[in-house]
């Protein structure tokens, strides 16, 4: 059984909630958009965003419905979801915009919110006011990477697990933890103590990926580092060992022991994320900090080419017609999207954008033969930079300004989180595939952390809405066919 084909069961239950939606949708359309990326993309800043803007009325020039003056407002209504927690918009519109401004916490689990937005339609026999219903599921990329563990073995995830181990750039990190199961015998007896040493390990390995800026962590299981109450449970307890891809696993043996705990991860956690929210969503939103990894190096921007591919794996993509619809829904857009291009200058956007094109190439020409919009795009939700010029060594070079976090450091000077600075953050190349060559000089694009934008009251106090680049451009994307 793939993640795409549930098994019969996943597909009446999942069959009876799209003809529920499907009945309902026909008086006024409804979205499911699913919003995730790797840890630090900004996620929760995308969804706090492109409610705000639509919540507030913002003008937004790229929505053609906006454009067009159709979209009389928006509101938050409650979610349908009962079990899911709420999106907190706003506690994290007000970490953004309160006096001491900062950026929100970062996604570490699912949330949904449901937003209705009021539209005139363009006109012809459908013409007349309407509602678009939108259900943003916001949740970890992380969670996305396990359901690439649904369709392989114990077996086949310990290889691909130990061979990423062992690259050059991962060894370092890898050592405790490879070091550990040198000394362990697979087909031992199964040992509790042994197996909650070995996850411990691997576990520990994991985090120091995530908080590696020269690293990409893309290595499931996402919800080792996530795992909520599950915590200490024997499902989020087992590790890879150096077994064969194809090799059998016998009872009792500590492989053994490992490989029914994995099967249970499967079981467990990302099979029913899977049925019970993933196989639901009709648009999904991939943010990547192509930035953070450019800077990284050739080697990581291979590892997240490799896992957004597998990402585009997972996702059971494709145009829907009434019978998949009802029995296996397909996300029919999917948008890839580098964040923060308020770091760079407005002229390398479009360099951003190519090596976004080259990073999901592979997952861009998969999709193009099931019928689904793929697209990939730069933008920043939330804008904190302005662009200025700086002069040095008598040259005028394009710049950005904005106030940096506490304790960031620009050039000689160590900031306090209350003053501004300019800073020229470097050119990318012209030819995008240089970035993927090992042998070429390595490309950085070096700015400081900033701070949310500072926002100041008119006349009557009111706050003006966040500024952001071309959030309107994705937003149209994702669901502006369903405003006409």
């Amino acid at each position: 059984m793939s993640a795409a084909n549930p098994g019969w069961l996943d597909s009446i239950r999942l069959a009876t909630l799209a003809l529920g939606e499907a009945i309902a949708g026909v008086a006024n359309p409804t979205i499911r958009l699913g919003v995730t990326g790797l840890s630090r993309s900004g996620k929760t800043v995308f969804t706090t965003a492109l409610v705000h803007h639509l919540v507030m009325g913002t003008a937004l020039p790229l929505l053609r419905a906006s454009a067009e003056g159709r979209i009389a407002r928006a509101r938050l209504s409650p979610q349908p979801d009962q079990a899911v927690p709420r999106f907190a918009y706003e506690t994290h519109l007000a970490a953004l915009t309160g006096p001491d401004r900062h950026w929100p916490q970062s996604t570490r689990r699912i949330s949904e919110l449901r937003l209705d937005i009021d539209f005139e339609r363009q006109g012809g026999w459908r013409s007349g006011p309407s509602t678009l219903t939108l259900d943003i599921v916001d949740y970890p990329g992380e969670w996305l990477l396990d359901l690439g563990l649904l369709d392989i073995s114990y077996g086949e995830w310990c290889r691909r697990a130990l061979a990423d181990a062992r690259k050059p750039h991962r060894l370092p990190l890898a050592g405790q933890w490879l070091d550990l199961i040198k000394g362990l015998n697979p087909q031992g007896e199964a040992d509790e103590a042994v197996a909650l040493a070995a996850s411990e390990a691997f576990k520990a390995y994991l985090a120091a990926l995530r908080a590696d800026p020269e690293m990409v962590a893309v290595t499931p299981p996402g919800r080792f580092l996530m795992p909520g109450d599950l915590e200490g449970s024997p499902a989020l307890t087992f590790a890879p060992l150096d077994i064969p891809a194809d090799g059998v696993a016998a009872i009792g043996t500590l492989a053994g022991l490992m490989q029914a705990r994995f099967e249970a991860y499967k079981n467990v956690v990302a099979r029913p994320f899977f049925r019970d929210h993933f196989a639901r969503l009709d648009r999904q939103i991939v943010l990547v900090d192509v930035l953070a990894a450019l800077d990284s190096g050739p080697t990581a921007l291979a590892d997240l080419e490799a896992a957004l591919g597998d990402a585009l794996s997972a996702l059971s993509v494709g145009r829907n017609s009434l019978w998949s619809s009802l029995f296996s829904p397909r996300i029919d857009r999917v948008l890839f999207a580098a964040t923060k291009a308020d770091h760079i200058h407005h002229a390398e956007h479009e360099r951003l954008e190519k090596i976004m094109e080259m990073i999901v190439g592979r997952a861009l020409g998969r999709a193009a033969g099931s019928g689904a919009e793929v697209r990939a795009m730069a933008f920043a939700a939330v804008r904190a930079t302005r662009e200025v010029r700086v002069e040095d060594r008598g040259k005028s070079l394009p710049a950005i300004a904005g106030m940096p976090e506490a304790g960031e450091v620009v050039g000689k000077d160590r900031f306090d989180g209350q003053t501004e600075a300019a800073v020229f953050p470097g050119e990318l190349p012209a030819n995008p595939a240089t970035v993927f060559d090992r042998a070429a000089p390595r490309w950085h694009v070096r700015a400081p952390r900033f701070r949310p934008p500072l926002l100041q009251p008119d006349a009557g106090g009111r706050l003006p809405t966040l500024p952001h680049l071309r959030l309107d451009r994705a937003l149209d994307f994702l669901m502006g066919d369903k405003l006409t």
